[in-house]
């Protein structure tokens, strides 16, 4: 199996019954596991139809031109070879210089089908719960306290016990949705966070 883009191979301990191997850029100022392969996902020097499984985890929002990497990626996927995609609708940017973009389902049908894959599953990848979670954690860490920072002369002054209080409520608020997410997954109205697919590799 191919770990495509695996960064510190966090998932790598659940494939120890398979032949993992792993292709990364390694071009991101953070730490990277030892990659089998240092390479453009656009060019993975291995043969046609090497794999059986490939896992591509929230990597194709850091890709400046997915359809070539998915190209590649049906090349190197064996007939009805399967993968497992993930990556964000909904989350501030990362890695940087290497964000490019986010996608909606309809972008992910759309990719996937033109590289000549199947889509055999598209779903949110958790509910709209987390989503708002995350929402009011990025506030609580990031809204500012200084009232120089809030705004301008005194209305910064007046607002900042306000934004005080703001904050404190959103990492409350951060804590319960997460939580009520574990319960019950909340899909029908709002937007996830990630979507989540498996594709496969037709077969002739």
């Amino acid at each position: 199996m191919l770990d495509a883009g695996a960064g510190d191979a966090p998932y790598k301990a659940l494939f120890s019954h398979t032949k993992y191997e792993s292709a990364d850029f390694e071009k991101v100022d953070k730490t990277y596991a030892k990659s089998t392969y240092v390479c453009d996902l656009s060019s993975i020097p291995v043969e046609d139809e090497r794999f059986d499984y490939i896992l591509f985890n929230q990597v194709m929002e850091h890709l400046p031109h997915p359809d070539r990497v998915l190209s590649e990626l049906f090349r190197v996927l064996k007939p009805g070879g399967k993968m497992i995609y993930t990556a964000p609708l909904f989350y501030e940017e990362h890695e940087q210089p290497y964000d490019f973009f986010r996608y909606t389902q309809f972008a992910v049908r759309m990719l996937f089908n033109e590289a000549g894959f199947e889509i055999e599953r598209l779903d949110w990848l958790e509910g709209y719960y987390s989503t708002l979670g995350y929402m009011m954690n990025t506030a609580a860490r990031y809204m500012p306290l200084h009232p120089s920072k809030i705004a301008p002369g005194s209305l910064g002054y007046l607002l900042a016990p306000f934004f005080l209080w703001f904050k404190l409520s959103f990492a409350v608020l951060s804590v319960l949705f997460n939580r009520l997410e574990l319960r019950h997954k909340y899909t029908e109205r709002g937007f996830p966070k990630n979507f989540v697919a498996i594709v496969a590799r037709p077969t002739p």
